[in-house]
């Protein structure tokens, strides 16, 4: 069997399975079998000169092993065990939702308010892709990062060493705010925000193999956004910037809490879709705050 053959029928068995982009998983995951067994630096090129060529008997072995877990809608994350993101290479398991390209509308708005030194939280880190992703675009910044499950900040750890982040960064098992100390430049947070009853109407991959702790936002969904915004302001410097993802149409209830809670600036952010994506706004002064020690 040649590569092309292998890939080919790799497809049929995902388009089979009704996989999303069976044809473009079919590739990945061939390149990533290569990659692996043969230790070669695959890509399109390569395999337009070597498609007709015989596949080695450990790489098809491995390949269809990968194709046959991806058949039962395990993300092609979790096998490859990586997702870019903001540019950047992250590591990814079941312990963590995987990076999605909308969150990144998320990075973008906090950098359009970065200064150097900035002090950065985030709250439900998961892989760390946002906060990492923020300080590796800052001057001297720091960030610490908590999360409720220790196994997912295993993985944002991970990802702070492989992105030269370690000496910038903190992560935290905690409650939101519960083992929260200092006070912060941003917050930022993209909580689980799904409607309980929805998630059974969401993909398998997601259903079936992304954390329920990333995504069951309770009844309304806006459970967390809730008790951060009830919170916040302690952790918060006078003027600082708070900034959440949201779901789609949960833009004018998030907006309103924050506007609810004296934050200023409110802003709703489209994604490029158009859909609301990220809500964002400035704590300003509040009388008789006394900051924190940072």
């Amino acid at each position: 069997m040649t590569y092309e053959e292998a890939r080919k029928e790799a497809e049929q068995i995902l388009k089979g399975a009704e996989v999303p982009d069976a044809a473009l998983d079919a590739w990945y995951l061939l390149e990533y079998a290569i990659q692996k067994i043969e230790k070669k630096e695959t890509g399109r090129t390569w395999y337009l000169m070597n498609r007709k060529e015989s596949i080695l008997p450990g790489t098809l072995l491995y390949y269809q092993e990968l194709v046959s877990r991806r058949k039962q809608r395990i993300p092609l994350q979790h096998l490859t065990g990586e997702q870019e993101f903001y540019g950047y290479p992250f590591y990814v398991n079941e312990h963590v939702l995987i990076p999605r390209q909308d969150t990144e509308v998320l990075v973008e708005e906090a950098l359009k308010r970065k200064k150097e030194g900035m002090k950065v939280l985030d709250l439900c880190t998961g892989s760390g892709c946002i906060l990492l992703s923020i300080l590796k675009n800052l001057k001297q910044g720091t960030g610490v990062g908590i999360d409720i499950s220790e196994q997912a900040l295993e993985v944002a750890r991970r990802n702070a060493k492989r992105l030269g982040l370690e000496a910038a960064t903190t992560f935290v098992l905690s409650d939101l705010f519960e083992k929260a100390q200092g006070s912060y430049d941003m917050i930022v947070s993209n909580p689980p925000y799904i409607e309980t009853e929805e998630i059974a109407q969401l993909m398998p991959e997601v259903r079936d193999h992304e954390p329920r702790l990333a995504l069951d936002g309770m009844s309304d969904g806006l459970y967390y956004y809730r008790s951060i915004v009830s919170q916040c302001r302690d952790y918060l410097k006078e003027d600082g910037a708070l900034l959440f993802e949201i779901g789609a149409g949960q833009g004018a209830a998030v907006s309103e809490l924050l506007k609810e809670a004296g934050f200023v600036s409110v802003q709703v952010i489209k994604d490029l879709a158009g859909l609301d994506r990220v809500v964002a706004g400035k704590a300003g002064t509040k009388k008789g705050k006394q900051e924190k020690d940072v």
